[in-house]
């Protein structure tokens, strides 16, 4: 799965485990990070990290499990497989400022916004932080659910640190004493798979499920202000959609001006866009629906308000929105700095065609519900057809022990022998 991201000039991307950076107002070399070719674990350190996971038999790798970039866009940092924690400055050049090692493998990172701080969320549950300005300084654990977190996010002011578990459950706690929780909200069905806080209204939370809802808290005190169910713009009304396939809400994100809000569902070919509104009725209304001719791998706003949409392709295919005259409107392909985004990322195309058609990242984490009466009648048939199978299996028997038994107690054939 490839990820994109922008802040500041840079365009960033990963797929695989490959990084790469482009500069989207002036013409340069982008920069690529492989960490295939990173620093290694030292060998006393995996052991260490093997024991305090109980001595888990999953291979590492180098696969990018996730990355963030900082409000500023001056730093950057990434974790993957193989549980490294890299982190990159952008200003005067690129280049690497420390490699750390994560306890367990990570699936969320944020920064705090005064980029003094990364937090990475991983798979046991845990939330680690890692110092930005002592970038060889270990990690420290500063909260745990009981499940897995899938999402991690930060109040604009940086007092609350906002997670969110496979079961449902989005967790407000003080950054800097996360032992006391300040709310809870509660009212997704399926795990919670993405959350954002939007520019412009910093006391709103926006999450998005599993269960195909965004919805629209103030995460202060834990009261939900709206629910939008994203299927009913552009899925159910697909009238070759398979109505009973799950759509998960993967990714949803804030234009910089605050205006417009876009969602996207995995592995559907389409992506929402809502218009902020401060009124109160509802905080969001859906303005338009983009249709695509394939599925998007993820999606950014710049900070020229521009959407950025990555497609799931065996080519390279980078489209860029602008919104004008009350639309979303295609960039032609000659545009600068989509034409050098697309050029860098076409000098990476087997990792991205590698990428393409991978089982879905959220396939697991749907709860399993059971029909009881229709599984009992099944039982029930299964049952009845073994007894039946049974029955003609003695039947078949006892008729052939008969025969048998006749034929050797008949006197004609003993006289004959």
């Amino acid at each position: 799965m490839a990820v994109v991201c922008s802040k500041g000039d840079w365009f960033v991307s990963s797929c695989s485990s490959t990084l790469v950076s482009v500069n989207l107002k002036q013409t340069c070399e982008p920069f690529v990070f492989d960490c295939a070719k990173a620093e290694k674990r030292p060998k006393e350190t995996e052991g260490n990290n093997k024991s305090s996971e109980g001595g888990s038999k999953e291979k590492d790798s180098d696969r990018i499990l996730g990355f963030a970039v900082s409000s500023s866009g001056k730093h950057i940092a990434l974790t993957d497989d193989h549980k490294r924690l890299v982190l990159f400055c952008t200003e005067p050049t690129w280049q690497c400022i420390s490699t750390r090692w994560v306890v367990r493998r990570g699936t969320s990172l944020v920064f705090t916004q005064a980029e003094d701080e990364v937090f990475v969320a991983d798979k046991s549950g845990d939330v680690y932080s890692f110092s930005v300005l002592e970038p060889q300084k270990p990690g420290e654990l500063k909260l745990g659910h009981v499940s897995m977190l899938l999402a991690v996010a930060l109040s604009p002011d940086d007092k609350y640190i906002i997670t969110a578990d496979r079961d449902e459950k989005i967790r407000v706690s003080f950054r800097q004493a996360p032992y006391n929780i300040q709310a809870f909200c509660l009212g997704h069905r399926e795990f919670v798979s993405t959350l954002l806080v939007p520019t412009g209204h910093p006391d709103w939370l926006l999450s998005g499920s599993g269960d195909g809802t965004m919805k629209i808290w103030h995460y202060e005190t834990g009261r939900r202000l709206q629910s939008v169910d994203v299927r009913q713009h552009g899925i159910l009304q697909n009238s070759d959609a398979d109505t009973e396939k799950r759509f998960a809400v993967s990714r949803i994100i804030s234009s910089p001006d605050g205006r417009h809000i876009a969602v996207q569902c995995e592995q559907f070919p389409s992506v929402q866009i809502f218009l902020v509104n401060s009124g109160i009725e509802s905080c969001l209304n859906h303005a338009e629906t983009l249709a695509l001719p394939q599925a998007p791998w993820d999606m950014t706003f710049d900070s020229q308000n521009q959407l950025w949409l990555l497609l799931e392709s065996e080519d390279i295919n980078v489209l860029l929105y602008r919104h004008s005259e009350q639309h979303w409107k295609l960039c032609d392909t000659e545009t600068p700095e989509l034409k050098r985004v697309t050029e860098a990322l076409q000098a990476q195309a087997n990792v991205y065609k590698g990428s393409v058609g991978l089982e879905s990242q959220f396939k697991h984490l749907y709860k399993v519900t059971f029909d009881n009466m229709a599984s009992y009648l099944q039982k029930k048939q299964e049952r009845l057809e073994q007894q039946s199978k049974k029955r003609a299996a003695n039947s078949s028997k006892h008729n052939v022990g008969g025969k048998k038994c006749k034929k050797e107690s008949s006197p004609v054939a003993q006289s004959t022998s």
